[in-house]
């Protein structure tokens, strides 16, 4: 089976978006800042990036960053990796006919832990890539979280959304590769063990 991996861009400071979160600004105010490694990359960026490509079987994500970019059809007819299946944990599951790629979208209801297995199963020997932050706290604290990449972005947000609240306890992790560029510093780690 393939590992979930959670990658997220954070702040020095610890955020993974500015304060005040919408539809038309999905990274809040100031939060653009935490892509620009995406959006302008330089070459080790770039190595980084295509590394990373195709090796994602199953997304896993929550569903406010669900609604953010499909309420307003920002994912055109695929899901944020494209045709890749999608498993978003919610409680209340959106009437069909306002979902735009129903053959994207897997919506669960029972929990986080039925969601990274019915991931695992869809992404086979690939990587289960989680997508955001509620979720990927949500994966460390019920230690199904294999890996940790954090692009830290040379930046101070000074509020927005926290990457490491909720945990539950001490995550341990063992730092497995340093890529610096001068857009981030690329961080990965192996999850030792978890609250639970």
């Amino acid at each position: 089976m393939g590992k979930v991996i959670a990658g997220i861009s954070m702040s020095l400071d610890g955020f993974v978006t500015g304060p005040n979160v919408t539809r038309d600004q999905q990274l809040g105010d100031g939060g653009a800042v935490l892509h620009r490694w995406l959006w302008q990359p330089d070459r080790l960026d770039s190595e980084l990036l295509a590394s990373m490509r195709g090796g994602v079987g199953a997304i896993l994500m929550g569903r406010r960053s669900y609604d953010l970019a499909e309420g307003d059809g920002g994912w055109g007819d695929g899901g944020p990796a494209g045709p890749v299946p999608c498993f978003v944990v919610t409680h209340r599951v959106p009437e069909p006919e306002t979902v735009r790629a129903r053959d994207v979208f897997t919506f669960v209801t029972d929990g986080v832990r039925s969601a990274v297995e019915q991931a695992r199963a869809a992404a086979g020997d690939k990587v289960v890539g989680v997508h955001g932050a509620s979720i990927t706290q949500q994966c460390l604290a019920a230690g199904l979280m294999d890996e940790l990449q954090v692009h830290l972005v040379p930046v101070l947000l000074g509020s927005g959304t926290r990457l490491f609240d909720h945990l539950g306890g001490q995550v341990a992790l063992e730092r497995t590769e340093v890529i610096d560029s001068p857009n981030a510093t690329h961080l990965h780690y192996r999850v030792i063990n978890t609250p639970r």
